[in-house]
Formats: structure tokens, sequence, C-alpha cells
């Protein structure tokens, strides 16, 4: 695909961005929309039919958060995913805290971490229990969360995420299946 960015063109906006030029974001959105919706509608997949949230609206609503960020200093295109996937990861969340209001108690739900999608059957029932099994496991390790942000809400590869993480793609191997096999048990132990 011809029409997309340079890696030197996201780099050089996010550098912008960290000097404090706000106009930098409005001008970085357009570069790099059409990949968040791809972010965006991996996590949708296997969404009950007339789910009412969808790839833009999750889309707009990470750019929202993603403007009142201050202090952080982009390194480049990698980076930015990264803190993206995270965005999104809270999005996701937050809509399911929010579709889940009526209901009480509910305890674990049992998440099948096998595959990439992890949930191709994925409610908001799932998502809140992955997101409670991860914010355990940030106290645990919390490289391992931000793999699992970048590989399973942000859609990264194995490289990507190294990239994005700054550390060797052994290393994310590693993460991500230790990763995977503590979500699967805690989130099996329901």
């Amino acid at each position: 695909m011809g029409d997309r960015p340079s890696e030197g063109d996201v780099t050089l906006l996010l550098k912008e961005l960290s000097g404090g030029n706000q106009k930098a974001l409005e001008d970085l959105v357009p570069l790099v929309y059409e990949e968040l919706r791809v972010i965006a509608r991996h996590q949708l997949v296997g969404e009950a039919e007339g789910h009412t949230l969808n790839a833009t609206a999750i889309v707009h609503e990470a750019y929202v958060r993603l403007a009142k960020l201050d202090r952080i200093e982009w390194q480049d295109r990698a980076h930015f995913f990264a803190i993206a996937s995270q965005a999104i990861r809270r999005v996701l969340v937050d809509y399911a805290i929010r579709r889940n209001a009526i209901k009480r108690g509910g305890g674990r739900k049992r998440v099948d971490l096998t595959k990439v999608p992890l949930f191709e059957d994925s409610d908001a029932d799932a998502v809140l229990a992955l997101n409670q099994a991860l914010e355990r496991l940030r106290a645990l390790d919390d490289r391992q969360v931000r793999v699992v942000e970048c590989r399973f809400f942000g859609g990264m590869s194995i490289e990507e995420t190294a990239l994005a993480l700054d550390v060797s793609k052994a290393t994310v191997k590693r993460d991500w299946v230790l990763a995977r096999a503590w979500l699967n048990r805690e989130l099996s132990d329901g």
C-alpha cells in the first residue's frame, strides 16, 4: 500500500507533539487513522450483531484520551501504537463496565486465551474479567501486561511489540507465553 505514511513523518509529528505542539496531534491522526481502525476492528471480531460500539467510535474515544495525555515523550511510531493500544483497551473496558452497570456480582468468567484474537466470542463480562486479571498481573509483572496490551489490544506482531517496548523478540515471546498461561489459570479459577 503506497498510501501508508512513512515512519519518519509519524515520528516527526510525535516529536513535535512531545515539544508541546498540539496541532501535531491533529496532523498525526489522518496518518494513523486507518491503522487505528484496523486495531479497533480486530477487537470487535465475534461481537454480537447489533453491538453499539464500532471501530470508528473506539478510535474517536481513544483519540480523545490520547489528546488529554500530558508530558509524554513520544519516541516513535511503535511507541505511539503501544500507547494507542492501551487507550483502546481502556475504551473497551469502560464500555464493558457501562454495559454491565445494571448487573450485580457475576464472579469471574472463563476466557480462553489460546487463540488470537483472544476472544472470538468476547462480551462485556469477558472484557471485564480480562481487565481485572491484567490489573492483578500488573502487580506481578508490568511488562507482561504491556506485551498483552500490544499483542491483544493492539494486534501487534512479536516484532512490532519488541520494537514498541524496546525489548528483544525472545523477551516478548517469553512474556507472551507466560502472561497467557497466567491469565488462563487466573480466568479459569472462577
